[in-house]
C-alpha cells in the first residue's frame, strides 16, 4: 500500500480499550444477518473485520457461522478481541494489522467489514488494495451509528459541546471532514471498483445513565484519557455538570440508528 500518512497513529485508541466494548453501541445480530444475506454469504465464507477494535463485528459474523479474520493496529484492542472471542467460544483469527498491513496470506475474502473505522484510512488507496483481496462476487460493508437530532438525545449534544471545549473540533479527522475538498466514503466508493451501494439500518431506543455517557466519552479518540491527559478529570466534572442540567435524576434516553452500507462491484 501507500506510504504511511503523518496522521496514522496505530496507538490512537490505546486508552479507550477498557471503555470501547462496554460503552459503545454494538451492532445488532439482526443487522449483521441482513448484510450477510444480502451479500450472499453462507456459513464458512471468509470475512475480514478491518479495524476490528474489541471485535464487535467479528463476533457478530462469527455467530453467523463465518470464518472470520480480525485485524487492528492497536495491540491492546487485539488482545481485547481475542479475549472476547475466547469468552464467547468463537474461533476468530485475531491479529495485529491495518489498512496499511492487510492480512494478504488469509485472502481472498468474501466480505470485508469495517465498523466506524474507514475514516481513519487512506480511503482511495484502501479501496484499491481491497479490490485485490476480495473475491469477484464479494463485497465491502461499512457499519456506523448515528444519533438523530431529537429531544431524547439532548445529552449527546451536551457531550459534543463539552468535548469541543476540550479541543474535539481540532481533531485531525474532524478538521479534514470540514475542508472544502473532503470526500465521503460514498463518493470514493462510487468511483471505485465497488460502485453498487445499498444501505440497511435499524433503530434502537434505550435508557442510559451518566456513568455510561462518561464511559462513552472516554471510548472516543477525541476525548480519550490519552488525548485529554491531565485534563481528563476536569473534563469528566464538566460533562457530569452538563448532564445534571439535563436530568437531575441522572437517567437519559438514547435513540440511535445502526447502519450498514454494502458496496459491490
Amino acid at each position: 500500500m501507500s506510504e504511511l500518512p503523518a496522521s496514522f497513529d496505530p496507538r490512537r485508541f490505546r486508552t479507550t480499550v477498557p471503555y470501547y466494548a462496554r460503552y459503545r453501541l454494538g451492532y445488532p445480530d439482526s443487522l449483521i444477518a441482513r448484510v450477510a444475506a444480502f451479500a450472499g454469504l453462507k456459513p464458512g465464507d471468509r470475512v475480514l473485520d478491518l479495524g476490528c477494535g474489541p471485535g464487535l463485528l467479528a463476533l457478530g459474523f462469527a455467530r453467523q457461522g463465518m470464518d472470520v479474520v480480525a485485524v487492528d493496529p492497536e495491540p491492546d484492542m487485539v488482545e481485547a478481541a481475542r479475549a472476547a472471542a475466547s469468552e464467547s467460544g468463537l474461533a476468530i483469527d485475531v491479529r495485529k494489522g491495518s489498512s496499511f498491513a492487510l492480512p494478504l496470506d488469509a485472502a481472498p475474502f468474501d466480505l470485508v467489514a469495517m465498523g466506524r473505522s474507514f475514516h481513519w484510512m487512506d480511503g482511495a488507496n484502501t479501496l484499491s488494495a481491497l479490490d485485490q483481496i476480495v473475491r469477484p462476487s464479494g463485497a465491502l460493508a461499512f457499519f456506523d451509528d448515528d444519533h438523530p437530532r431529537t429531544a431524547e438525545n439532548e445529552w449527546r449534544f451536551a457531550l459534543r459541546d463539552v468535548a469541543n471545549q476540550f479541543g474535539r473540533s481540532f481533531s485531525h479527522h474532524i478538521v479534514e471532514a470540514y475542508k472544502p475538498g473532503f470526500r465521503s466514503h460514498h463518493s470514493l466508493l462510487l468511483e471505485s471498483r465497488f460502485p453498487r451501494l445499498d444501505g440497511f439500518s435499524t433503530f434502537v431506543r434505550r435508557t442510559i445513565d451518566a456513568d455510561e455517557i462518561v464511559g462513552l466519552a472516554f471510548s472516543l479518540s477525541t476525548t480519550s484519557r490519552e488525548r485529554l491527559g491531565e485534563r481528563a478529570e476536569q473534563f469528566e466534572r464538566e460533562l457530569r455538570a452538563a448532564l445534571a442540567g439535563i436530568s437531575r435524576e441522572g437517567q437519559f434516553v438514547e435513540i440511535a440508528e445502526l447502519s450498514a452500507l454494502v458496496a459491490r462491484r
